[in-house]
């Protein structure tokens, strides 16, 4: 991986330059076609796997044509940062997750609490929902959606109570990542959101100005949350799906063979994403359940029956938001086919 040139950054230097990347489609080696990817995600996170692996495999098959190159952590700003860095063609791909339901309303779909049951679920919505609605919406808006990974199934961690049900957010300074329905989710609950970037969490709740925080496991440890909470609620309150994303007019600056083998590619590792976010939330727990945080299951149909309002407000202030709901639900597969969410086969 590349060592970031920081002060250019700060003298306001160009991202491609202070990469070494050179203009968008140019690389250092005369032929070689460099890509940078970047995400929030820390060391060991489901980000980090899973984006390492993706670059791995495009470098493996892509030899002397294609080096990408992964800058995770945060290093290239937050996500709203490097997506207009997609825009402008200084950044090639990103993954964004609930920060996309800022960029287009529609993604708010993937606000609504326990919307999707399990991955066999989110499979079948991509297929109903995303890839003939939703997509061609972020195109209009700019951006260019080529796979669905994953965040994962969210959970609340807070240093003040368990949280079984909506009464007990009550009063609860709760980070929220940046999305307007995130927002309105966690005020319906009773509960005091504000949006903060992910790079931010740590220290807002060592130093109280957060009580608590809600993430998929995998965020909880890698970033090791856990030593500044101490309870974490089993909630699975939201699925949160995860984008690769390119700037739609920037990435046809590419080959057109390269853009589609990597595109196949950023496809074909959602199966090693979801393989690997299962087994991560079994083994995350139970690392969990060994430090000093108390764990607690919470009453899910006592969240779905308070937020039944988001709904209502997504459904009638959204285009088409009430068929976008539908959609999604009647994409479920029959109950003897998948486990609830909330199992750890569901990814809670």
């Amino acid at each position: 991986m590349r060592r970031i040139n920081l002060p250019a950054l700060a003298a306001g230097v160009g991202l491609g330059a202070a990469l070494g990347l050179g203009c968008a489609g140019e690389g250092g080696d005369a032929g070689v076609v460099e890509l940078s990817l970047g995400h929030v995600g820390s060391p060991g996170s489901l980000y980090d796997v899973t984006a390492n692996e993706f670059a791995r495999r495009v470098n493996e098959r892509l030899a002397g044509r294609v080096e990408l190159h992964v800058y995770g952590a945060s290093q290239l700003g937050g996500d709203d940062a490097m997506l207009q860095r997609l825009r402008l063609g200084t950044l090639d791909m990103s993954i964004p997750s609930t920060i996309m339901s800022s960029v287009v309303d529609a993604f708010g779909l993937f606000e609504m609490p326990y919307l999707v049951r399990d991955r066999e679920h989110m499979r079948r919505i991509e297929e109903a929902v995303v890839w003939p609605d939703l997509a061609p919406r972020a195109e209009e808006a700019g951006y260019r959606i080529l796979a669905v990974w994953e965040n994962g199934f969210r959970h609340i961690t807070n240093s003040r109570r368990p949280i079984r049900g909506p009464e007990d957010l009550r009063g609860i300074k709760l980070r929220t990542p940046r999305g307007v329905w995130r927002v309105k989710l966690f005020q319906a609950l009773g509960a005091n959101p504000t949006p903060m970037p992910f790079s931010e969490v740590f220290v807002a709740l060592q130093t109280g100005v957060m009580d608590g925080q809600e993430n998929p496991l995998t965020q909880v440890t890698s970033s090791k949350l856990h030593e500044v909470q101490d309870y974490l609620s089993l909630t699975g309150h939201v699925y949160s799906p995860a984008f690769v994303t390119t700037g739609a007019g920037p990435w046809e600056r590419h080959p057109e063979d390269v853009r589609s083998e990597v595109e196949a590619i950023a496809r074909e590792v959602q199966a090693f994403v979801y393989e690997t976010a299962s087994r991560m939330d079994e083994e995350l727990l139970a690392e969990l359940a060994a430090t000093e945080m108390e764990i607690n299951e919470a009453d899910p149909a006592r969240f779905e029956s308070a937020s039944e309002p988001v709904y209502e407000e997504f459904a009638a202030t959204v285009e088409d938001g009430r068929s976008l709901i539908d959609r999604a639900r009647a994409a479920a597969p029959p109950e003897a086919d998948a486990p609830e969410a909330g199992t750890p086969e569901a990814g809670s």
